[in-house]
């Protein structure tokens, strides 16, 4: 595995593979790896001839209120994960490189950005666009792969590639889950013993509240009340959203019909933990498997 410090470094080996008709399958994280990422990983590895992996915790999509400074950093143990799947290249940019003196262009995509998570978190997806847009053209590669789990993220950098004609597929692969049902994340390490074993209500509310739509409930407002209740009854989680929204436009549902994203955010002590599912919708009245 080859690890990358400059965009130059990074352009003449990636071109000299485009050259040989190589198919470059691309990762973009912030690092300290679970399972989720590892999967990602392989998906690129199956897929296409070589699999870059980028980290880095970028500075413009945290709020100053929010965990910049102590989001988890370990790029030894990364590198030996990623290592051990045979990735080609650990691109790892430093600020200065990503963001140089007087940097003034930043991507926002419109409305799709503001509800949800961006509701909360002003600014989040355009600082999480505007990096992915450079890192995107820093490693040109054919195939862009995400997790399931950031779905909004998903979203909104599907329609920044549509919409300024990014050569580029996207792959969204399903969110990789504990034995519990637990949504693997970073920020997993942050819970308390107490927390991490409340914090799989979140994925038991979401698959019951599927269950009952798949039985014919089509009232959002009941299946919000639900989920809510689950969350709320038995542990100490503090709900900041559940939404049920249409899985492509990210626009509100009063009924289910269609494809249906079920999300949430909530917070167990100082951790924000976020989770959901899609769930598509026959027209004869039940669901389809999520």
């Amino acid at each position: 595995m080859r690890i990358i410090k400059t965009i130059g470094h990074l352009r003449k080996i990636l071109n000299e593979f485009s050259r040989n008709g190589k198919r470059i399958g691309y990762i973009p994280t912030m690092g300290y790896f679970h399972e989720g990422h590892l999967r990602l990983v392989r998906h690129a590895k199956k897929e296409c001839d070589i699999c870059v992996v980028s980290i880095y915790v970028n500075p413009k999509q945290f709020s100053p209120a929010e965990d910049l400074s102590r989001y988890p950093r370990d790029i030894k143990r990364d590198s030996m994960m990623i290592e051990k799947e045979n990735v080609d290249i650990l691109f790892i940019p430093s600020d200065n490189i990503v963001y140089p003196n007087r940097y003034l262009t930043y991507i926002d995509v419109k409305e799709i950005s503001g509800t949800l998570c961006g509701k909360y978190r002003p600014g989040h997806f355009k600082g999480v666009a505007t990096v992915v847009a450079k890192l995107l053209n820093m490693v040109r590669p054919d195939v862009m792969y995400l997790g399931q789990k950031d779905a909004q993220q998903v979203v909104v950098l599907s329609r920044m590639v549509a919409d300024l004609n990014f050569p580029v597929s996207i792959r969204v692969v399903a969110t990789a889950r504990e034995k519990d049902g637990l949504a693997m994340s970073s920020r997993n390490i942050y819970l308390s013993r107490e927390d991490r074993c409340q914090a799989p209500v979140l994925f038991r509310a979401l698959s019951d509240a599927a269950k009952r739509i798949q039985k014919g409930e089509r009232s959002v407002s009941k299946i919000i009340a639900f989920i809510k209740k689950t969350i709320t009854q038995d542990t100490s989680g503090k709900i900041q959203y559940v939404a049920c929204v249409d899985a492509n436009t990210l626009e509100p549902l009063k009924i289910f019909k269609g494809k249906a994203l079920i999300a949430l955010a909530v917070f167990f002590s100082r951790t924000r933990l976020i989770d959901n599912v899609i769930i598509p919708i026959k027209k004869t009245g039940k669901s389809q498997n999520y």
